[in-house]
């Protein structure tokens, strides 16, 4: 049987430089095939740019008919580098029988910024009995907010144990103002209100970019004829419907790492490994134990702010192809340091924009002493207008001047003020700052060549003539500094690497002391003590770039580093290989004896018997975990029930006090007929 005779299977991962296609076939063998993969750069303006950029290539390829497709699966690292880099757009914060001292907790006060937040009483106690709801204030402040935000978050005291008062203010804003809502019962049944609002905050501020993403696709898959089911990566690795994820764009965090993480495993077939993963601006790195990837039972981390999002255990890193570089402050032999910004490379820019990015970098080499801002350039990022909304007046003037053709800095800043200016327009995704960077770096000594190595060169003669502590320029030639930097960032990917696996050992507490010792391991630094530190399983580098950074990798590490063939669409293949996989809880708790009361979904009950709690609290998680399993695209899920008491025992008398009931639903993803 010949490959084409299997169904056909398109995996798109649109990353934060590059979307990536891949047309893959279950024939072919036990890991089937690869039958074409392309690249195009992915274009933040109109996504569906790079989106048909990569995949008409595949299909010219393979000379593939648009309608033979099954099935289109999609990862993206667009949610997790937008947290990383502390982007999103501006929402509101609605807390229900909070105060202002829960901000505090969780890092919720530091990822609201400066968006605003509305405090309503109400909420419930632990057993689900209410307070008294009062959405005065929230309905009065609702005219204004809805002219300056992009969506809502909804967050009640223990609203998954009684939803209600979410319920009831994610109504009355979808009435009065038709934005996204999104309530905090939605996401987690988790207890942990501060934790559980910033989850929730995060995730109206992803929703306009992930509906984006969707709507960019969907209208290119049927303007192709590629009549096929689309379906997203989560975090775990599992597969969604892109309608699923629209709803839970935060479910995507780490959506591209955790695809790449199932591409690897299905590549190299090993079961246990490092992954460590390279993009233009992160670096992922994660653990494969027994075939399956560690998953962090406490909640995904991502640009520093723990959620409650079951996800891969993966630590990510702003470092990348597309790493910001810059030189450590005041010191007289100063280091390279990289991100975790992600910059334009230059050779892009000047790929794109020749000559007005050329002749202000010649012009600012002709300058007899380096200026603080040189080889810098701020560009629009072409999103919608709306997404622009709640700009204050100078950051709305500055945002007037800058254009899509990149602005030199040194033309564009006249005080520090502007500049904090500009990185609050960076902050909001509706700029990007254009410099140089690895990439850069590795197209003036030869090692990439896709872009323009000539305007990647005239960015390293530049920032070769910075001055360290004595004064005296930093590197000699383009090409010394160009050598520093990649190095550089080989070097930073073993201590991350190995950072990772302290931590994953539990030595996480340990941070400081374990990064000293990593490093003087990395240096091979004589002393009296001698350290040396070896991984007990390979590498697995993953990413375009994987050839070039991680080939010095092998002698930092201690074990090899297998880089595989595919390993430029790892993330696009992960995303057709994996399976559906939601979940659904409920718990049964004991508000006083002789009553059992049942949380599930958006319902509360009371029973007078803790079997019949337990058993509707069963027969309620198998259909939730059946319909959302139905919604999230497979029609042959498979469920599994698992129940978890907690009990005391008092004068030898057993005494309930609480139980948590899990369903997990499997299968594989539905495919057109």
């Amino acid at each position: 049987m010949t490959a084409k005779s299997h169904p056909l299977f398109l995996g798109i991962d649109t990353g934060g430089t590059y979307t990536d296609a891949v047309l893959w076939s279950e024939g072919g063998g036990p890991k089937g095939k690869v039958l074409a993969k392309a690249k195009s750069l992915t274009t933040r303006h109109d996504l569906a740019v790079g989106i048909s950029g990569a995949v008409d290539a595949v299909l010219q390829e393979s000379a593939t008919d648009p309608a033979a497709i099954k099935l289109v699966s999609m990862s993206t690292t667009l949610a997790t580098n937008a947290l990383v880099e502390g982007q999103g757009g501006r929402v509101a914060l609605v807390m229900i029988g909070f105060s202002e001292a829960d901000l505090a907790r969780d890092g919720l006060k530091t990822a609201l910024g400066t968006d605003p937040v509305v405090f309503c009483p109400g909420g419930h106690d632990v057993h689900g009995n209410a307070a008294k709801l009062d959405l005065s204030g929230l309905e009065a402040a609702l005219p204004e907010l809805g002219r300056s935000v992009s969506g809502f978050a909804v967050c009640a005291y223990f609203a998954t144990r009684n939803p209600a008062h979410e319920l009831a203010a994610r109504d009355l804003i979808r009435d009065k103002t038709g934005l996204p809502v999104t309530a905090s019962h939605e996401l987690s049944a988790k207890l942990g209100g501060p934790r559980r609002a910033l989850t929730t905050l995060l995730n109206a501020r992803l929703i306009s970019m992930i509906d984006r993403l969707v709507a960019a696709t969907e209208g290119f898959l049927a303007q192709r004829g590629i009549a096929a089911p689309l379906m997203v990566v989560r975090g775990d690795g599992a597969l969604v419907s892109a309608a699923f994820a629209r709803q839970r764009p935060i479910e995507t965090i780490l959506s591209g790492p955790a695809a790449s993480l199932v591409g690897a495993r299905h590549m190299t077939g090993l079961d246990d490994a490092m992954v460590s993963d390279i993009g233009g601006t992160t670096t992922d790195v994660a653990v494969l134990d027994g075939g399956r990837p560690r998953l962090d039972p406490e909640g995904a981390t991502v640009g520093g702010f723990r959620t409650m999002v079951e996800a891969v255990a993966m630590r990510t890193f702003g470092l990348g192809g597309d790493s910001e570089v810059t030189l450590e402050d005041g010191a007289l032999d100063p280091k390279i340091l990289l991100g975790p910004r992600r910059l334009v490379p230059l050779a892009l820019s000047g790929m794109v924009h020749g000559e007005a990015v050329t002749s202000e970098l010649e012009r600012q080499l002709r300058a007899p002493n380096p200026g603080r801002m040189d080889g810098r350039f701020a560009v629009r990022t072409g999103v919608p207008d709306r997404l622009a909304a709640g700009l204050t007046a100078p950051e709305a003037k500055l945002y007037e001047t800058i254009g899509s053709v990149p602005l030199a800095l040194d033309r564009l800043l006249a005080s520090n003020a502007q500049n904090a200016t500009l990185n609050r327009l960076v902050a909001r995704g509706l700029v990007h700052i254009s410099g140089f960077t690895p990439s850069d770096a590795a197209h003036v000594v030869g090692k990439q060549a896709n872009w323009d190595a000539a305007t990647a060169r005239l960015g390293a003669e530049l920032f070769a003539r910075r001055r360290d502590g004595r004064g005296q320029t930093i590197a000699a030639t383009p090409e010394a500094i160009a050598e520093r930097v990649l190095v550089t960032l080989t070097r930073w990917s073993a201590e991350y690497i190995l950072e990772t696996a302290f931590a994953e050992d539990g030595l996480d507490g340990a941070a400081t002391v374990a990064h000293a010792l990593v490093q003087r391991a990395v240096d091979a630094h004589p002393g009296i003590a001698r350290f040396t530190v070896a991984l007990d399983r390979p590498v697995i580098g993953l990413g375009a770039s994987a050839p070039l950074h991680y080939a010095g990798l092998p002698p930092l590490v201690g074990n090899g580093c297998i880089v595989p063939e595919d390993t430029d669409v790892a993330n696009a293949l992960g995303a057709v290989v994996g399976q559906v996989r939601v979940s659904a809880e409920a718990r049964v708790s004991q508000p006083k004896e002789g009553l059992f009361r049942l949380a599930s979904g958006q319902t509360v009950r009371d029973f007078t018997e803790e079997d019949k709690a337990i058993a509707a609290a069963e027969a309620d998680v198998r259909a939730l975990a059946a319909e959302r399993a139905k919604d999230a695209g497979t029609d042959s899920a498979e469920i599994e029930i698992a129940t978890e008491f907690k009990v005391s025992t008092i004068e030898g008398q057993r005494m309930f006090i609480e139980a948590h009931v899990v369903a997990v639903a499997s299968g594989r993803p539905r495919i057109a007929v």
